[in-house]
């Protein structure tokens, strides 16, 4: 079993579900990061009780050889989509995608399934293939009140 599968375990075992992992640089360290996702939100109470449950483990696994800083949170409302499971969370929300070869485009995102996804483009559905796309996002529209 992998680390991500034995991770995904202990999120599970504490009501939420798995979205990934990500090791960044910071000037003080290495940050190794859990994300997590529940229907309904994650809380910091949620967070913490993950993180304290994955630390003995990481602790016996580590996830790397060097230090690092372990934390855990919500890939927020503006996230990468790596994966169909991800594309599949993120139906009804609008992403921003890179096609290889530079083209970028955004949409609604419609449906998904394991092969691809639609968007509405233009006022029609149009559909991608993940191993068209070199990296992708959901982003929010923020209302410009004044």
């Amino acid at each position: 079993m992998s680390l991500n599968e034995q991770i995904a375990k202990i999120v599970e075992a504490n009501g939420a579900s798995f979205y990934g992992t990500e090791t960044v640089n910071d000037g003080d360290g290495t940050i190794f990061r859990v994300f997590i996702t529940k229907q309904g939100g994650v809380n910091l109470d949620l967070c913490a009780e993950i993180s304290n449950e994955l630390s003995p483990f990481l602790d016996v696994n580590p996830p790397m050889h060097d230090a690092y800083y372990l934390e855990v949170s919500s890939p927020g409302i503006e996230r990468k989509l790596e994966n169909p499971t991800h594309f599949m969370s993120a139906v009804g929300e609008r992403v921003k995608f890179k096609i290889h070869g530079g083209d970028k485009e955004k949409g609604l995102i419609t449906s998904a399934d394991e092969t691809g996804f639609t968007i509405t483009l233009k006022g029609k559905d149009v559909r991608f293939e993940y191993c068209n796309i070199s990296k992708a996002k959901t982003y929010f529209e923020w209302n410009k009140t004044k």
